[in-house]
Parts: C-alpha cells; structure tokens; sequence
C-alpha cells in the first residue's frame, strides 16, 4: 500500500485501547480496569462492529480475545494489515490452537495471554504495544514528509537525484542523461536547493532515510 492510502489517523495524546471480547461480564470488567489504568478504551463484542466503526486514533494497541463470533482475532489482524493499518495486538484466550497462536506472532503480535492473566502483565503488554505504535506512527509520518520532499523535484531532477545517491559523477551522470556538464551541474545545483541540502554528503545521508 501507498502512503498515499495509509489511513489518515488522529492522533492523541492519550494512549488508546481497543478492547474485543465477546464475553459481557468480562469485557465490563477489562474496560473498567483499563480505564482505571489511564488508557481510553473502545470496547467491542465482536470485530465486525470494530471494523465498522470510524475508530483511527493513534497510538493505539488491541486486546482481542482470539474466538470471537464471526470474525476471529487473529482474521481481524490480517484485515488491519490488508488495509494498511498496524495496530499492535494482544491475544487473550482461554485456548486457542498452536496454529492460532503462531499466525497471531508471525504478523507481530506483542504478546498472547492465557486467561486467567495476571493485570499488571495486561499493563506491560500495552504499553510496549503503545510504544511500537508510536514508533509506526512516527515512521509513516516521516515518510510521508520525505515523499512530500522528493516531489518538489522535476522528472529530470528526480533522475539526476536517484543517479547522484548511486555515487555518479558529473562527468557519468552527463553521459548518462546525455546532457552537457554544464546542465548536469544546474540540474545537480536545483536538486541540492529543492531538497534544501548543502553538499554531496548531505544528500547521500538524505538518501540513505
């Protein structure tokens, strides 16, 4: 997926909790402990109304029982990663097969815990999921940024850019466009000043983002 389609998120200064358990009694009283260990919680009975919802907050960790009606958690994982969004994910189950729990850590999750569980590592498993979230959301930020940066450039001046981190010289890149040294030295000097660089240096480290 593009950056371009990543999911325009929301973000926050409180870290989010999407709580799916399709068990009354004990989504209630998970809502009820995360909310009292500071985390704004969304809670779900099932993924498809997570799914449905206009949730896009950020950062945010799931806490997905791993049996659900309708759409497992480990399905609603491969859902979130198929759209673009990658939420860290928590499984909590009473049993699960190994099968499910392989898949489930294959496609990231932070950690898989076995009801009944102990709150404090609930706690531990959330605020490492929160943190690699903001590592994600920091990441696809700066991309986003860097491409943003990279279209300030002219066809011609993106081509002498991408010859310029492969080390060419003015000499190679004049031969390669077929243009004379003087133009390749003002296509250099425009790529330099669009991307608000100072030397070649420079540029190989921005190359290197």
């Amino acid at each position: 997926m593009s950056l371009e389609n990543q999911p325009r998120l929301q973000l926050s200064n409180s870290s989010h909790v999407v709580l799916l358990e399709d068990d009354d009694f004990l989504r209630v009283d998970l809502h009820s402990l995360l909310t009292l260990g500071g985390y704004v919680v969304h809670a779900f009975s099932n993924a498809i109304d997570f799914l449905n919802s206009p949730f896009n907050f950020a950062p945010a960790v799931i806490v997905s029982d791993m049996r659900m009606p309708g759409i497992s958690g480990v399905n609603l994982q491969s859902a979130l990663v198929e759209i673009g969004r990658i939420i860290p994910f928590i499984f909590i189950s009473g049993e699960s097969t190994e099968y499910q729990i392989i898949q489930g850590m294959k496609q990231g999750a932070i950690d898989f815990l076995i009801k009944p569980f102990n709150s404090e590592d609930l706690f531990t498993a959330i605020d490492k999921g929160i943190a690699v979230d903001k590592a994600y959301v920091r990441e696809i930020s700066f991309r986003k940024n860097l491409d943003s940066t990279l279209r300030k450039l002219s066809p011609r001046e993106f081509q002498v850019y991408e010859l310029l981190k492969k080390g060419y010289s003015n000499a190679e890149l004049s031969q390669t466009l077929g243009i004379s040294i003087e133009t390749t030295k003002q296509y250099k000097q425009e790529v330099m000043r669009k991307l608000e660089l100072k030397s070649l240096s420079e540029l190989m480290k921005f190359a290197t983002l």
